[in-house]
């Protein structure tokens, strides 16, 4: 069972990032920059390539990297993550004590916890995916090529809606009929070095695109996720009431035909 990283990356000059991730596996990364090669290494007995674009959009670069991906299971890495020493035995031994998985969304280290803490191993389905992002999921890759299942090219930092292609990508994973689980294993720790490409806080564009990746998720139940979403963040993280949240919300999903 060979693991792969594929990192999603900016404006890297040189090959020092494979080491301040700690890479000990096979990686690519994506790196969208000023100038067009492809670099190929060995790092640590491992193979490394780079793939260096002019090019800009977080689903483009995951694309890149995934359609030249060789792993038998495969990482969706952001560049400001750092892997613990045994990430890919944990990986290798979680997917063999869960034979029936497709995907395994693990936990992810900060000082300041922002994400969701897996506490429990969970079955993840439709109903409660929206909770876990690419950057803490494993697949395999096999699954993942025999449904056709990529990013959407309009969602992410660096297209028109700022947010969103991971909750595309695992939702259309779950419509295909992939298994997904959650288990309570720490993979990777977040430097948070670098500031968010998209996130410039909780306006009116995040709450526009909000609702448009709701409709994208699901065109019958887009109402019900935006209204669950303003109920449960609006006052404490959004700082707004939920109707207003709410109601730009359903703007942008309208827009969506």
């Amino acid at each position: 069972m060979k693991v792969q990283v594929l990192v999603a990356a900016m404006n890297q000059h040189d090959h020092t990032l494979v080491e301040k991730m700690n890479i000990q596996s096979d990686v690519i990364v994506g790196n969208q920059c000023d100038f067009n090669s492809i670099e190929q290494f060995e790092y640590r007995g491992y193979s490394a390539t780079y793939l260096n674009f002019s090019e800009r959009g977080v689903g483009l670069n995951r694309n890149n990297a995934l359609m030249r991906a060789t792993g038998d299971i495969c990482l969706f890495a952001d560049d400001d993550m750092v892997y613990v020493e045994n990430y890919t035995e944990l990986i290798e031994n979680a997917f063999l004590n869960h034979p029936d998985a497709d995907i395994i969304a693990f936990n992810l280290v900060e000082d300041v916890p922002t994400r969701y803490i897996i506490k429990d191993t969970k079955r993840i389905r439709f109903y409660n995916f929206l909770t876990y992002g690419t950057a803490r999921i494993a697949v395999k890759l096999s699954k993942i090529r025999e449904n056709g299942i990529l990013f959407n090219l309009c969602f992410g930092g660096g297209t028109t809606h700022c947010h969103g292609e991971d909750n595309i990508f695992i939702s259309d994973c779950l419509k295909k009929g992939l298994k997904m689980y959650a288990v309570p294993i720490s993979i990777a720790e977040l430097t948070e070095e670098r500031e968010s490409t998209w996130n410039s806080g909780y306006n009116q564009k995040y709450f526009f695109d909000q609702g448009v990746l709701y409709k994208t998720i699901s065109k019958k139940l887009w109402k019900l996720l935006c209204l669950q979403d303003s109920i449960r963040h609006a006052r404490k993280e959004y700082k707004t009431s939920w109707m207003n949240a709410y109601t730009l919300m359903i703007k942008g999903g309208k827009e969506l035909k």
